[in-house]
């Protein structure tokens, strides 16, 4: 089955300062730009190409395979099931400063795949703010992230309340209203030599409703670090270390000890402790624009499920581009 992940316009206007040489990429177009500039996207693509970027675990096309080391785990970012979604965001460059803002469409309902048309009414907004630096001659960003998803969302104590009342199980189905969800996040990179790079993400999300769209993730804390074959001939390879640790709000681990069930996770009656993933790779060249990586992951209480696990996940990834 075919399907459009993303179409969009992209306008930049330059506003002076040093001017810059980038390189053609993914949804980017080689050229000249200014260090001071305004770029306004709009139309169909996904949220975490502008926002939350990372130049070491971002991509799990050819990073870290684990959902909680694409983006920052508590970040519920608009999208349909595949993870694309409508909108337009504006990013202002200011040499070594930029700040970002989009809002982009929620899905109809929560995880699906039709997305809602009321943008006014039903949205995702975020707003980033980034600093490019460096240390040592090596460079590194730092961003500050803050969302505010509006839809109609199942509070988890609206759902024990629920439950209570009937004598059943609780069900945030039953109890969808007109909510809003925020959260925070921070994230962190820096080069350490040429071939070195590290990196963390810590993020939080008020956990009062169900998971819309991303995971079901409410604290998040996420290091790891990437390393360029160089030092062993193989200049284009990678190998990528990380440790993630992800947890639940209390009314979400309230809900699902009680027998509620989630979108991703929750087999009633959850015996609860924080899920902790431990994720390796190494990204192989085969030849240009084609690479191959072999994947492990260990992982301890698999879903915060302390009765489940650990359990070790092997993956082998083929990724060519033309």
């Amino acid at each position: 089955m075919l399907y459009r992940a993303r179409l969009f316009l992209r306008q930049s206007w330059n506003l002076g300062g040093e001017t810059k040489t980038v390189e053609s990429d993914v949804n980017q177009l080689a050229g000249k730009v200014d260090a001071r500039r305004l770029v306004v996207t709009v139309g169909n693509l996904s949220v975490i190409d502008l926002f939350d970027g990372n130049g070491f675990a971002h991509d799990p096309r050819s990073q870290f395979m684990n959902t909680a080391l694409a983006t920052n785990g508590a970040y519920d970012y608009a999208s349909d099931a595949r993870g694309y979604t409508w909108g337009a965001a504006a990013e202002y460059f200011y040499d070594d400063w930029t700040l970002r803002a989009g809002r982009f469409r929620q899905p109809l309902e929560s995880n699906g795949l039709p997305l809602d048309s009321g943008i006014f009414k039903h949205f995702g907004d975020q707003i980033e703010l980034e600093h490019a630096h460096t240390v040592g001659g090596q460079g590194g960003k730092l961003r500050l992230l803050a969302f505010r998803n509006a839809a109609s969302m199942g509070s988890f104590r609206d759902a024990l309340f629920d439950a209570q009342a009937s004598g059943g199980v609780p069900s945030v189905a039953r109890v969808r209203k007109e909510s809003i969800k925020y959260g925070f996040g921070v994230g962190f990179e820096q080069n350490l030599t040429p071939d070195i790079g590290v990196f963390a993400r810590a993020g939080w999300n008020d956990g009062a409703t169900e998971a819309y769209a991303f995971a079901e993730i409410e604290r998040a804390l996420s290091a790891g670090a990437a390393f360029k074959g160089t030092s062993w001939g193989r200049h284009d390879d990678v190998l990528g270390l990380a440790l993630a640790r992800n947890g639940l709000s209390a009314a979400h681990r309230d809900y699902l000890a009680a027998g509620g069930v989630g979108a991703f996770i929750g087999d009633g009656r959850l015996n609860y402790r924080p899920e902790t993933v431990l994720e390796a790779y190494y990204n192989i060249k085969l030849v240009k624009h084609v690479s191959a990586t072999v994947d492990v992951q260990r992982i301890a209480n698999p879903a915060y499920n302390a009765d489940r696990g650990p359990v070790t996940v092997g993956s082998i990834r083929l990724h060519a581009e033309f």
